[in-house]
C-alpha cells in the first residue's frame, strides 16, 4: 500500500502543484501581458481587457460584435444556433436593420461581424470594414473630421499574426481609448 500512496502523493504534488506553478511562472515570464489578462489601465483605473469585448452604448464610440454572453466573461459562449435556426435568422435580420439605421447605410452594406456573434461571444476585434461603416457616425458624434477618425482606424488596424495568420483586425477598446485620448 505504501508504493501506491507514494505514487499518488508524487503525482498530486508534482502535477497538481509544481507543474501548475511552473506553467504559471513560465507564462508570466514569456507572456507577462497575456498571462495577467491583458488589462488596460488609464492612470490607476482598470478600463478593460484587450482580450474581452465590452459594450459601448454611446454614439461617440465604435461598437464591437454582438455578444451571446451579454459581454459577461463568466458566461462566455456562443449561441450554438445553427444557420438554419429561424430564431437566429430573425435575430440577424433585425440586427442588420438596426445597424443599417444606426450607421446610415444600406442593409446590404452591413458587415457580417456587426450582426453575428463570435464563437466565444466576447471577441474584442472587428474588421477594418466593420470599423469603416462606423467612422461617419463616430466623427459626427464627436465633432471630428472624418479623415481624423479614419486615420485612427488605420493606426489601430493590426496585421495578421506573424504576417499570415488570420485577417487584419481592430481592437475596439483600444480604438475607443485612442478616440478619448485624442479629445483630451
Amino acid at each position: 500500500m505504501r508504493a501506491p500512496l507514494l505514487l499518488a502523493g508524487i503525482t498530486l504534488v508534482g502535477f497538481g502543484l509544481l507543474y501548475s506553478l511552473a506553467g504559471t511562472a513560465l507564462g508570466r515570464v514569456l507572456f507577462p501581458d497575456a498571462a495577467t489578462g491583458s488589462v488596460i489601465t488609464r492612470g490607476d483605473r482598470i478600463v478593460g481587457s484587450a482580450l474581452v469585448a465590452q459594450p459601448f452604448g454611446d454614439a461617440r464610440y465604435f461598437q464591437p460584435r454582438p455578444s451571446a454572453a451579454s459581454y459577461d466573461p463568466m458566461a462566455a459562449a456562443g449561441s450554438n444556433q445553427a444557420r438554419s435556426n429561424p430564431d437566429l435568422r430573425k435575430r440577424i435580420d433585425e440586427a442588420v436593420v438596426a445597424v443599417a439605421a444606426r450607421e446610415g447605410i444600406a442593409a446590404a452594406d452591413v458587415p457580417a461581424e456587426l450582426v453575428t456573434q463570435s464563437g466565444g461571444g466576447l471577441d474584442p476585434h472587428i474588421t477594418p470594414a466593420g470599423a469603416k461603416v462606423q467612422v461617419a457616425r463616430v466623427a459626427k458624434a464627436r465633432g471630428l473630421d472624418q479623415a481624423t477618425v479614419e486615420k485612427l482606424v488605420a493606426d489601430a488596424t493590426e496585421a495578421p499574426q506573424l504576417g499570415v495568420l488570420g485577417q487584419p483586425r481592430i481592437n475596439v477598446l483600444r480604438l475607443n481609448l485612442a478616440l478619448d485620448a485624442l479629445q483630451h
